[in-house]
C-alpha cells in the first residue's frame, strides 16, 4: 500500500496544474443542448495527451448522436494497466446544461475569486475530469506496485440520457470494468439515486377562427384541465418514500409546454413535456405504464380530443449492487482521512449516469470534487462554482482509494 504522505504530496505539487486544466475544459463551450461536443472531446483528449496519456477517440456516428438529439459526441478512454487485477472505471461527463442568466461573470471564463472557480460545469461535472485524471497521474508517478487497471471514461451526453456515453461503451464491449466510480459533487458517497421518466403528450382538438370558436375544439382549453389533474395527482406522491437518506418521494413536473397557431386561431395542438422522478424503490415499467394509461383516460373523457403519449426517456433509478460497499468503505476510510469529518453514504434524487454502469451488475458509487450539498455549487444555476480547495481533496481521496483498491485488497471474484 502506498504511503497516504506520497501520494498527497504528489497530488499537492500537481494542483496549480491543475486548476489550470479545469480552467482549459470550463472554458470550451460543451452545451448540452445543443449537444455539439465533439470539439470539447477535441480539447480534452489534447490536455489529457499533454498529461502522457494515450487517449482512444470514440466517435459516436452522427445519426446515433441526432437520434440522441444531439449534434456530435466523443466518448474519451484512457487506460492504464498496473498488472492483472480488476479494472476500475472511473467515469465523468463533459457536456454542460447551457448557462442561462443571472451570471455575475463569464459563464466559460474559469474566473476565481478568493479560492473558488466560477463556469458552467466546473461543479457538474468538469472537476471530475480534473480530479480522476490527476488522481491517476500521482498513482502513475508513485511508482507503486499495483494489481489492475485503471480506466478514464470521460463521454458526452449525461444531460442527454447517457446512452450514446457510458452505454455505448459498455454495450459495445469497449470496456467492461468491474468497478465504477462516477461524477459525484458532494462529500457524501452516493450509493443510489432516483430514475426518471420524461413522457411528450400530445392533445389534439380541431382549429377554428377565433371569431367562431364554437365550431372548434380548443386544445389548449383541454390541456389546461389535464394540467390541474396532473398537479393534484402529484400531491399523492408525497405519501411514498424511499427509504434511502437523501432520497423522498417521487416528483412530477410538467417542465414543457408548447401549442397553437396564433392569437386568432383556436389552438389545434398542444404538447407537454411531463418529468415523473422514480424512487429506488418503484418499477419504471409500472411507474410508466400507469401514468400512460391514466393520461389517457383523461383524455378520452374530453370530448373532440384526441391523446396520444410518447416516451422520451426512462433512465432506471441507480441502485446498490453487491460489491459496492467494497467501494464505499474504502472512500469513506481515506474521505475521512483527508476531510477530517465523517463522509456518510447517502442518495440524490436526480438522475445520472452511474445508473447504466449498476445496471450491468458493476458496483458503482458517485463520488467526485464539490462540497456538502451541490446547492452549494449552484449546480444548474447561474454562478456555477467549486471551492478549489474541494478539488484537491478529492483528488486525494480518489486517488488513495484507487491504491488501495490495486493493492490486492480488494475481493477479485468480481475480476473476470
Amino acid at each position: 500500500m502506498i504511503a497516504t504522505s506520497k501520494l498527497t504530496a504528489l497530488i499537492d505539487a500537481a494542483f496549480p496544474d491543475q486548476v489550470k486544466f479545469l480552467a482549459e475544459l470550463v472554458r470550451v463551450p460543451s452545451d448540452n443542448p445543443p449537444g455539439d461536443c465533439a470539439p470539447h472531446g477535441s480539447r480534452t483528449a489534447e490536455l489529457l495527451e499533454g498529461l502522457g496519456f494515450s487517449v482512444e477517440r470514440h466517435a459516436v456516428p452522427s445519426a446515433d448522436a441526432q437520434a440522441n438529439g444531439m449534434v456530435s459526441a466523443t466518448n474519451l478512454l484512457v487506460r492504464r494497466r498496473f498488472g492483472a487485477g480488476p479494472t476500475i472505471a472511473l467515469n465523468a461527463h463533459g457536456d454542460v446544461v447551457p448557462p442561462g442568466e443571472g451570471w455575475t461573470t463569464d459563464p466559460y471564463g474559469a474566473e476565481i475569486r478568493d479560492g473558488v472557480m466560477y463556469g458552467r460545469g466546473v461543479a457538474v461535472s468538469k472537476s471530475d475530469i480534473a480530479t480522476y485524471a490527476y488522481a491517476l497521474r500521482a498513482l502513475e508517478a508513485s511508482g507503486a506496485a499495483l494489481r489492475g487497471t485503471v480506466e478514464l471514461h470521460i463521454t458526452y451526453d449525461e444531460e442527454a440520457g447517457g446512452l450514446i456515453g457510458p452505454g455505448r461503451l459498455l454495450a459495445t464491449g469497449v470496456s467492461r470494468p468491474d468497478y465504477a466510480i462516477s461524477a459525484g459533487f458532494s462529500y457524501s458517497v452516493v450509493i443510489a439515486h432516483n430514475g426518471c421518466l420524461h413522457l411528450e403528450v400530445r392533445i389534439e382538438g380541431r382549429s377554428a377562427h377565433a371569431a367562431r370558436p364554437d365550431t372548434g375544439v380548443d386544445a389548449l382549453e383541454a390541456a389546461t384541465g389535464i394540467l390541474a389533474a396532473l398537479y393534484a395527482l402529484r400531491k399523492t406522491y408525497t405519501a411514498v418514500h424511499s427509504k434511502i437518506p437523501g432520497i423522498d418521494h417521487p416528483t412530477l413536473v410538467v417542465g414543457l409546454i408548447k401549442g397553437g397557431i396564433n392569437t386568432n386561431v383556436v389552438p389545434d395542438v398542444v404538447m407537454l413535456r411531463i418529468d415523473r422522478r422514480i424512487i429506488p424503490e418503484e418499477s419504471p415499467e409500472v411507474v410508466e405504464r400507469e401514468l400512460t394509461q391514466w393520461l389517457k383516460q383523461q383524455g378520452a373523457a374530453l370530448p373532440g380530443i384526441h391523446l396520444s403519449v410518447r416516451r422520451v426517456l426512462l433512465a432506471r433509478p441507480f441502485v446498490p449492487v453487491a460489491g459496492q460497499e467494497k467501494l464505499v468503505a474504502s472512500l469513506q476510510r481515506h474521505a475521512r482521512e483527508i476531510m477530517g469529518e465523517q463522509v456518510p453514504t447517502a442518495g440524490v434524487p436526480i438522475y445520472t449516469d452511474a445508473r447504466l454502469y449498476s445496471e450491468q451488475g458493476i458496483p458503482t458509487v458517485l463520488y467526485g470534487a464539490g462540497p456538502h450539498n451541490l446547492l452549494e455549487a449552484n449546480g444548474h444555476r447561474a454562478d456555477e462554482k467549486l471551492v478549489l480547495e474541494d478539488l484537491r481533496k478529492a483528488t486525494q481521496v480518489i486517488a488513495l482509494t484507487l491504491a488501495e483498491l490495486l493493492s490486492g485488497q480488494v475481493d477479485e471474484a468480481h475480476h473476470a
